[in-house]
């Protein structure tokens, strides 16, 4: 008797040791399953609405509760240790979901967030596909931020950073002046407040590529279409300068570095959607001559040391950025550090799919003489289309009156606008 209760006992014990040993490795392998597949800080866009954020002092934030949800530790530490940054990131989402919508305004997806779910599915579940829809949402995200902070500087409302003032870079920025190069030095010297894209790109870098690892096809994708939608911000920027001088003359110039308006970046970006690569993870053993992985990794490690933001394990960051993506098909050319790339294609995006979010295309406005991909042949994936009759109210007959008004009348037309059965 003595004995079958200790193998009952012995028994009972055993469960307790196993049973949490094979919860754990389900729960490990939900998250390595899931990981990658959407950012929880886009729910920023929501909970950065003004009565959510209120101001304890100039340039400076609270984070309440609904903020702190959607931000990981190390991102949480960002915001705490760079006072305004929070406002300046919640600005930036918005300006993405903004430029999103509009970049896809006339396409059968069009980057809905009416539902306005909070972090990682606040565009819905597509997110969790490695498509192109997904690809150019952590471009524009991550391009959104970088614009936002780089702005934020050179208007001081961050307080750990400032404007530009020097720019001794040798890359070529989108006049086709070399930043630090000029023809004649005496007529010319840096000045003014420039964006300091320099700590909007490394900093877009800390905070929008946390928790990814790139360790998976889909970690890789990430971190690759984030520094597509860095990169593109960089590239634009444009010189500026004032002239001084007698008489109106230019004597000598003034100049500094300016951000492009955001909509010229959505517009780049949304082009590389259109040609965005399929691709796969290549064999480590490519990854030596690959130019695309060279200028993904960090050109000044120094750089953000002197602006407030903490790096740690220089050598595993680099390792992180250090991967290369092949096309799927052998025949093209691998991707460069701009383009967009993903590895997996949406079942359809005419019919609804609440699986990922999809809106379907039905009771979508189109246009029956557009040749282009609004047409309604097209948006209505063939299910055919009804017209409407409606009134729209307009400015009309506008005239200027000195001095200095513009007085215009409002006319009523009416017009006939399709809608997709």
């Amino acid at each position: 008797m003595f004995g079958f209760v200790t193998r009952i006992i012995c028994c009972v014990m055993m469960a307790f040791v196993i049973l949490p040993q094979v919860d754990g490795n389900l729960g490990t392998d939900t998250r390595n399953k899931n990981r990658g597949k959407g950012s929880m800080w886009w729910g920023i866009a929501k909970a950065g609405e003004p009565n959510n954020l209120s101001p304890m002092s100039p340039g400076a934030l609270y984070m309440d509760s609904s903020v702190h949800a959607t931000l990981r530790r190390k991102q949480r530490r960002l915001a705490r240790d760079n006072a305004g940054l929070l406002e300046a990131i919640a600005r930036g989402a918005n300006l993405a979901i903004n430029e999103c919508q509009y970049q896809f305004r006339n396409q059968r997806w069009n980057c809905s967030t009416r539902n306005f779910l909070k972090g990682k599915n606040l565009f819905g579940k597509i997110v969790e596909k490695g498509c192109p829809e997904t690809a150019f949402i952590y471009a524009i995200t991550s391009a959104a931020v970088t614009h936002s902070i780089a702005r934020a500087c050179s208007e001081g409302t961050i307080e750990t950073c400032y404007c530009e003032k020097h720019y001794r870079r040798p890359q070529v920025f989108a006049n086709g002046n070399a930043a630090g190069a000029v023809a004649n030095v005496r007529d010319f010297e840096w000045g003014g407040c420039s964006d300091n894209i320099g700590f909007g790109f490394d900093f877009s870098r800390e905070f929008v590529d946390t928790g990814e690892r790139g360790k998976t096809l889909r970690e890789k994708m990430n971190l690759h279409n984030n520094e597509a939608g860095r990169w593109h911000v960089q590239s634009q920027m444009r010189q500026e300068c004032k002239c001084h001088g007698m008489s109106g003359s230019c004597t000598t110039k003034t100049c500094w570095m300016k951000l492009p308006s955001f909509r010229m970046i959505g517009d780049i970006l949304k082009d590389r959607y259109d040609g965005a690569t399929r691709v796969i993870a290549a064999n480590s053993g490519t990854l030596k001559n690959n130019k695309a992985r060279s200028n993904r990794l960090p050109k000044n490690p120094t750089a953000m040391m002197t602006n407030n933001v903490h790096t740690k394990r220089e050598n595993k960051r680099k390792h992180k950025y250090g991967f290369q993506l092949k096309p799927i098909n052998p025949e093209h050319k691998p991707p460069g550090m701009k383009d967009l790339v993903y590895y997996e294609i949406l079942p359809g995006l005419c019919e609804k799919n609440p699986k990922y979010g999809i809106q379907g295309t039905h009771g979508r406005q189109c246009n029956e003489t557009s040749e282009g991909v609004d047409n309604c042949d097209v948006m209505c994936c063939g299910r055919g289309f009804y017209s409407e009759e409606v009134v729209v109210v307009e400015r009309c007959n506008c005239t200027f009156h000195w001095c200095c008004e513009v007085k215009c009348d409002v006319c009523r037309t009416k017009k006939k606008v399709q809608y997709c059965f």
